[in-house]
């Protein structure tokens, strides 16, 4: 490998209307170009376990962030063959 690049992701985490909330933002280069949103909330009938909705919540924003980078990548490379890119997860 000739060149290391190095990506940043920050993770946001907060509680809103009874919900876990997070906020994922990608960093390359010191600039946020993407986000990814997720959440989880607490079912009644379980027991209040803070992490857990912490890492359901990451877990989700993650994936969004994910899923939106595949698609900013499918972009690219449509505009520069022309064609319909077909990346898959």
């Amino acid at each position: 490998m000739n060149e290391v690049k190095t990506w940043a992701v920050d993770i946001y985490i907060g509680e809103r209307d009874g919900r876990t909330h997070a906020e994922t933002r990608l960093r390359p280069k010191d600039v946020v170009t993407l986000t990814g949103e997720g959440s989880a909330r607490l079912n009644p009938s379980d027991r209040d376990v803070p992490e857990i909705g912490d890492e359901i919540a990451v877990a989700r924003a993650l994936s969004d962030l994910a899923h939106r980078l595949l698609n900013v990548a499918a972009e690219d490379i449509e505009a520069l063959t022309h064609k319909e890119a077909h990346l898959h997860d």
